[in-house]
């Protein structure tokens, strides 16, 4: 089954954004290479059963399942997906865009994404 992307309000787009501009940041002052691809975590919250929905389409977005995660707090699980991508600008720009579709169709609340810096560096 094909799922129809449904459109995604250009506030919470930019709202996204701005959040997205501080983790660039972050990464560009540790040497990040922003165009080498590399594993980029995202992750949503909601009911088991939405969760459950969600991993059954993950794949067609270019996801695989990373982990699982119950608060503490006991409210809803956390879903963590990965993708292999870059993180310059436009590529983010397109994943956050993504993930609020998937917030959309799924019934889930989209909590970020992260990843570590590539630098070309040694250790």
């Amino acid at each position: 089954m094909s799922l129809k992307l449904p459109p995604v309000d250009p506030a919470r787009l930019e709202e996204e954004w701005e959040a997205d501009k501080g983790v660039l940041a972050s990464l560009a002052a540790n040497g990040d290479k922003a165009r080498t691809p590399r594993p980029v975590d995202v992750s949503f919250r909601g009911s088991e059963k939405d969760l459950e929905r969600l991993l059954e389409y993950a794949s067609q977005f270019g996801f695989v399942e990373l982990d699982r995660e119950e608060p503490e707090d006991g409210g809803d699980p956390y879903l963590f997906l990965e993708c292999e991508q870059a993180v310059d600008e436009a590529s983010i720009r397109a994943l956050t865009l993504k993930c609020l579709q998937i917030e959309i169709l799924f019934d889930v609340e989209y909590d970020g994404w992260g990843c570590e810096a590539v630098t070309g560096a040694v250790h």
